[in-house]
């Protein structure tokens, strides 16, 4: 696959993602620039395999590994995933609901008109 500036985006998306997280590959793609990229995503991860990148920190939308469930690349998904604190259950990372906002943030949001 040639390099180009969109699958360096994607993989500067992929590297910052912290341990003990994880993004959709539709997160990563918006985060390269590219909204509608989330298969692009897969091809380039797919086509890089390991690189070096924590690939394994890239699940679907639903919180689900992409490998077949018995697969080797599943199994070695869960092992990443979980040896990094996630759990998994069923395939499924299950991520936490987002944070209630702050007492400031309550305060001084804007009005809705």
């Amino acid at each position: 696959m040639a390099k180009s500036g969109h699958d360096e985006a994607i993989r500067a998306a992929i590297l910052a993602i912290p341990p003990g997280e994880v993004r959709s590959y539709g997160e990563v793609a918006r985060r390269a620039g590219l909204p509608r990229g989330a298969r692009r995503v897969a091809r380039l991860l797919a086509a890089e395999g390991d690189a070096g990148l924590p690939w394994h920190r890239v699940l679907r939308a639903d919180g689900r590994i992409a490998f077949p469930a018995g697969s080797p690349g599943h199994a070695e998904q869960v092992a990443r995933l979980r040896a990094e604190g996630l759990r998994v259950e069923d395939g499924r990372v299950r991520r936490p609901p987002p944070p209630e906002p702050g007492l400031d943030a309550l305060l001084w949001a804007p009005r809705e008109a």
